[in-house]
């Protein structure tokens, strides 16, 4: 196994840019997605992130848009006492938010090995970028409590070959949900050989599953992009 931590693609000038919040839609119990209007010819590739800037904190986020979309979508957790993350819950349209980038290496990069994503909550959103920027046939596991926390499920399965939702609180309701979590999938489920594995999420996952590749898949590359 090869754990592949590239430099950052884009190094040119990345602003600071202030921009209008569009929308704020809710996703899940604990999860929004915040629409803000994009900078005039502001370029990203699919899976890179933005740092985002409000009310005097700064996180960065994943970009859930494909690069030709006319806006910017981030997929936010709401954290219980969190500085930023409760306070871009609450904002509304028309307040202006301010942030840098594009930043990161999380994208895709296309072998003859198959691909698998493996995502926890929001880390589901380089994904969906990916998707939507025309990646298709690769094997998605998105490890999330319940069913109704497999937000952008709709954009993303119709490009999959496999489609698994890894539910850790509620059993299975139909053939694409599976009983567990994304490494018991990689574990139990994963036929072993070579692979591309994408992993972005929770830090313990990443940790896990580079663990679980490193025994049962030889000859793989891995990709991480934790969220904290």
């Amino acid at each position: 196994m090869e754990t592949v931590s590239p430099p950052a693609l884009r190094a040119e000038t990345t602003g600071p840019f202030t921009v209008r919040v569009l929308a704020n839609r809710r996703l899940s119990t604990d999860a929004f997605e915040l629409t803000l209007a994009r900078p005039p010819h502001f370029g990203f590739l699919a899976g890179q992130r933005l740092r985002l800037e409000y009310a005097g904190v700064q996180r960065d986020y994943s970009i859930v848009s494909a690069p030709a979309e006319a806006d910017l979508r981030l997929c936010i957790r709401r954290v219980e006492g969190g500085r930023l993350s409760a306070r871009l819950a609450q904002a509304g349209a028309d307040e202006t938010v301010t942030f840098t980038g594009p930043h990161g290496y999380f994208t895709f990069k296309a072998s003859s090995r198959p691909a698998v994503f493996a995502a926890t909550g929001t880390g589901i959103a380089p994904f969906c970028a990916m998707a939507g920027a025309g990646v298709t046939g690769f094997t998605l596991l998105h490890g999330v409590a319940a069913p109704a926390d497999l937000y952008y499920r709709d954009l993303v399965q119709p490009r999959a070959s496999v489609y698994v939702a890894c539910l850790s609180a509620v059993r299975p309701a139909e053939p694409a949900h599976y009983r567990g979590r994304v490494t018991d999938y990689l574990r139990d489920r994963l036929p072993p050989r070579a692979y591309d594995f994408y992993l972005c999420g929770r830090q313990d996952m990443i940790r896990d599953a580079t663990l679980l590749v490193d025994e049962r898949f030889a000859g793989s590359l891995v990709y991480t992009e934790i969220f904290y």
